[in-house]
């Protein structure tokens, strides 16, 4: 039976609060094995810590600011996230990037923050989690400056066009695909861009609780999302991109354990 890793679940989230344990059961008999635990601010990210301590093996997790959060970043933050990621279940620097869609965070703010985690992963020779959105222009700019990390760098829940993918293919990146493919209404555009990504470079995620994939049946009633969702999603990425389930499940479970370096 083929297994599935979810690079990016945000587990630490309240709507898990009463029944974590049964998510990760779940998502273990769904063939789910390894699901990394996403890291988006500095309470998040030891959150994230301490409940992957709790499945080892199995969790795994993230350390990072995310761009909505870069206005709480200060200098002590680097010194909290270096801390958290000695530890030996924190996989990857991030989640870290730019958002120009809703801008929580002022633009020099966000890049300031960003700027410091890429060097933070670079001192720690670490992978980075990337999240970049309605921002494409100015974040491949800022990543020309760090050329030798980019081949150690996921670009996190994409959700741009073609265009933009080829880009980033072309830079060295790789590109995690979320259940964003199931929206018949949001997903063309990603639905198009899915067959310009290798399978060599393709990681699968849910980002759960958000983005269920819409076209789950039947749909759960707490309308939440689930790692236990993830076949499915591998499923619909498949038929866009024109192969076979088991091959997407295949490259992105071989990839995600070579990145990451999951035990």
């Amino acid at each position: 039976m083929q297994s599935f890793i979810d690079i990016g679940l945000n587990l630490t989230d309240k709507q898990f609060t009463t029944d974590r344990a049964e998510v990760v059961e779940r998502a273990i008999q769904n063939n789910v094995g390894q699901m990394i635990v996403t890291g988006s601010n500095a309470k998040g990210s030891r959150e994230g810590l301490q409940i992957a301590k709790q499945y080892p093996h199995i969790l795994f997790s993230t350390a990072g600011i995310h761009p909505h959060d870069a206005s709480e970043f200060y200098q002590g933050s680097i010194n909290e996230l270096r801390q958290l990621a000695k530890q030996e279940e924190v996989v990857a620097i991030g989640e870290c990037g730019l958002d120009f869609n809703r801008m929580f965070s002022p633009q020099t703010i966000q890049e300031q923050c960003f700027e410091a985690q890429l060097d933070l992963a670079k001192e720690m020779d670490m992978p980075l989690f990337l999240h970049v959105r309605d921002a494409h222009a100015r974040f491949v700019d800022m990543m020309k400056n760090h050329q030798d990390q980019i081949e150690k760098s996921i670009v996190h829940c994409f959700t741009g066009d073609k265009t933009e993918v080829k880009e980033l293919i072309e830079m060295g990146f790789y590109i995690g695909i979320t259940g964003w493919i199931c929206d018949e209404r949001r997903g063309k555009e990603l639905q198009e861009a899915v067959q310009y990504i290798p399978l060599d470079r393709l990681m699968v995620e849910t980002d759960a609780p958000y983005l269920i994939p819409r076209t789950l049946q039947p749909k759960p009633k707490h309308r939440r999302n689930e790692p236990a969702y993830l076949p499915h999603i591998v499923t619909e990425i498949a038929k866009y991109m024109g192969v076979s389930p088991e091959e997407v499940a295949k490259h992105s479970t071989e990839n995600a354990k070579r990145f990451f370096h999951l035990g």
